[in-house]
């Protein structure tokens, strides 16, 4: 007979996502009791001052070749089929959530509800049932908490079964792998098997809020947001590597959040209640308060490294993988919102690390050219370690998280667009990447010079009305020829190489790719909207 181990004013009721036969289940532990329940059971260890260190094996990352959409009438033509959501049957799907529940009979379970999105208009109750402890832990971190009196009737609207243990047959099941991440968003369900990267739990949430809130009138989106002094909400978007995190985390500004948000007529909000950072060679300097979370009591670190006798980390060994990350509650970072909500943005930046040299350091954008920036999420890769590889290159991202995006990216360039003009929104694309010339013989822009172009852009001194611009011949982008704090020359890209004949074939070249990238989605843009690229010469 199935046992509750431990309530939290309410009952876990199994039985809708097709589970019987429980041995114990644990439902929404503390913080604490998850620790004790991970240790006992070997998911972890325990580290100096606090955080749990555990390893997720075979798989450091996300599996984005065993993620599937399961294919279903009352979705398939809302879906944006491709490369990056797959179709799957629902035969197979239905087939293997029995197997998974079978598998799970006579073992515990973790239960945790919570929600995702702090704006209470359009939160999303979830409820994340898991094999093991640290994974609830984890699912505790990143989503937001329910109150002890939101339980007591607490009603899922989409459900996540994560089971690492039990694992696909691809030749039977339909699957690319054992490992299986498929996203029902007609059942409203989700099952994750045979990988234990927990990451998979929060970004197949992320997936389906980002088909669900496009029919509210709301744009879900791959970014981070802070708040000023003066209450103006400011949304970053950007790839990996482009400072999205570190812009952000301005100490005269108030963290929203660092990764998931919504766009609303009401504001801004964090689709989270934690963060989930990367901190390979965390530099406690440049990141302090992301470094004071990896020696905080509750903090979930993957894959980091740790001596086993004294239990101190080495936040620089990458011997399992250089995707070491830290799971901690956002109440973890001082300078952080406690609702998780802001008002109307008064400005958008596009965060790019251009290792090609050529784009300008900041623009301002039309609305045409902002849809299209989102579109395209243009940054760039350096040169790896790998021989032969020389030079930079180009990555294109659709809405700066194309690997989330459920629907075509149309559909998220047309809310986008729809708010930026009814809230009088500002746009500006930053290029944190390289000066003087591409990766390996120019040089990374200073982030000084970056903070003081954005912090002129936020306090209205990079205003129209304020300074003079020119317009970029390649890329039709509009550029101060002046800012507080920045070199004039900085400003202009061309004239930072020592061969201009050098830059114009770069800057041409980029802009090729930006053309041949944009390609896919002519056929879905209106004409304005296609006109605002590049133009290569």
């Amino acid at each position: 007979m199935t046992q509750v181990a431990t309530i939290s004013t309410g009952t876990a009721n199994l039985e809708a996502q097709g589970l019987s036969n429980l041995k114990n289940i644990y439902y929404n532990l503390s913080t604490p009791a998850l620790y004790e329940e991970a240790i006992k059971r070997g998911e972890g260890i325990l580290s100096h001052l606090g955080p749990l260190v555990v390893r997720t094996g075979q798989y450091t990352g996300r599996s984005p070749n065993d993620k599937f959409i399961v294919d279903q009438p009352g979705s398939h033509d809302n879906v944006w089929w491709g490369k990056v959501n797959r179709p799957f049957d629902p035969r197979h799907f239905d087939e293997l959530h029995h197997r998974m529940a079978s598998y799970l009979q006579s073992k515990d379970v973790f239960v945790q509800d919570c929600f995702a999105g702090a704006d209470p208009a359009y939160r999303v109750p979830v409820r994340v049932i898991t094999q093991y402890a640290w994974h609830s832990l984890f699912a505790r971190n990143m989503f937001i908490q329910a109150k002890p009196e939101e339980l007591v009737n607490f009603t899922p609207e989409i459900v996540v079964m994560d089971c690492p243990g039990f694992h696909a047959y691809p030749e039977v099941d339909g699957t690319n792998s054992d490992v299986f991440i498929l996203v029902n968003f007609e059942q409203k369900l989700i099952l994750i098997g045979g990988t234990e990267y927990a990451g998979e739990i929060k970004k197949s949430v992320f997936t389906a809020m980002n088909y669900y809130l496009t029919f509210k009138d709301v744009l879900p989106m791959h970014c981070s947001a802070n708040i000023g002094p003066k209450g103006d909400t400011t949304i970053f978007f950007g790839l990996s590597g482009t400072g999205k995190t570190t812009l952000s985390a301005d100490p005269t500004r108030k963290l929203i959040g660092d990764d998931e948000h919504g766009w609303s007529d009401r504001g801004v909000f964090n689709f989270e209640g934690g963060c989930y950072a990367k901190v390979i060679k965390l530099n406690p300097s440049a990141e302090p308060e992301i470094y004071e979370t990896t020696r905080r009591f509750g903090t979930v670190l993957e894959n980091v490294g740790i001596e086993s006798q004294n239990r101190r980390l080495d936040l620089d060994d990458e011997s399992l993988t250089e995707n070491t990350r830290a799971a901690y509650p956002i109440t973890h970072i001082s300078n952080a919102s406690r609702d998780g909500m802001g008002g109307l943005p008064k400005n958008v930046i596009f965060l790019t690390a251009d290792a090609f040299g050529v784009l300008p350091p900041i623009s301002r954008l039309t609305p045409a050219q902002s849809m299209y920036h989102f579109i395209s999420g243009y940054t760039a890769k350096i040169a790896g370690t790998e021989r032969g590889i020389t030079e930079p290159k180009a990555t294109f991202s659709a809405c700066f998280g194309a690997p989330f995006m459920s629907r075509h990216p149309s559909v998220y360039a047309g809310l986008l667009g729809q708010k930026i003009a009814r809230d009088n929104v500002r746009c500006w694309l930053v290029n944190t990447g390289w000066s003087g010339g591409p990766y390996g013989t120019g040089s990374r822009m200073k982030i000084a010079f970056t903070r003081a172009m954005i912090n002129a852009a936020l306090e209205g001194e990079l205003d129209m009305d304020n300074v003079e611009y020119r317009t970029d011949p390649v890329f039709g982008l509009k550029v101060p020829t002046s800012c507080p704090g920045v070199p004039a020359e900085t400003l202009t890209p061309r004239s930072t190489w020592a061969d201009p004949v050098a830059y114009d074939a770069q800057a041409n070249k980029l802009a090729r790719m930006f053309i041949d990238n944009f390609k896919e989605f002519e056929d879905q843009v209106t004409a304005n909207i296609k006109a605002a690229g590049p133009k290569a010469l």
